[in-house]
């Protein structure tokens, strides 16, 4: 969602996000790169719905984070110190890729859902060979957080 009361740019955005196309009868010109982001009618209604709990719903969220906060055996992600998380993905991190992935294991075999962060786009097969630079700080992370 995005919101402005800037009229020039909110038409902007909605331009880019109905694929930048011109508009004419029948033609299909584009003068920027867009994309297809415009929001189907139910999405909206349910995000309106959404908007209308969303003080109890953050609060549930922040109440869950708490709880893994409190764990003396998980280092949690917390907020900056200068902002106010929805916490709406709790991220917790181990200590190496064996540990996450036993309390992976553990976890899900429990019947409680937890994934690994995503993995890192030039560990995946189909960018295996593509140039790319040091992404070790990103890999390092991602052998050890939990969402």
């Amino acid at each position: 969602m995005f919101l402005t009361n800037d009229e020039e740019l909110g038409n902007h955005i909605k331009h880019l996000t109905t694929q930048a196309k011109v508009d004419h009868p029948w033609e299909y010109i584009h003068d920027h790169v867009g994309y297809n982001y415009h929001m189907p009618n139910l999405n909206a209604a349910i995000g309106v719905a959404q908007m209308e709990r969303i003080k109890e719903i953050i609060e549930n969220k922040r109440e869950t984070a708490e709880k893994y906060k409190k764990s003396a055996l998980l280092q949690f992600f917390n907020e900056p110190s200068n902002s106010y998380s929805n916490y709406w993905l709790n991220t917790i991190m181990l200590n190496n890729r064996k540990e996450r992935d036993t309390f992976l294991e553990f976890t899900n075999n429990s019947g409680v859902m937890k994934r690994p962060v995503w993995e890192p786009m030039n560990r995946l097969p189909m960018f295996k060979d593509a140039q790319c630079g040091n992404f070790s700080n990103a890999e390092w992370f991602a052998d050890r957080i939990v969402n």
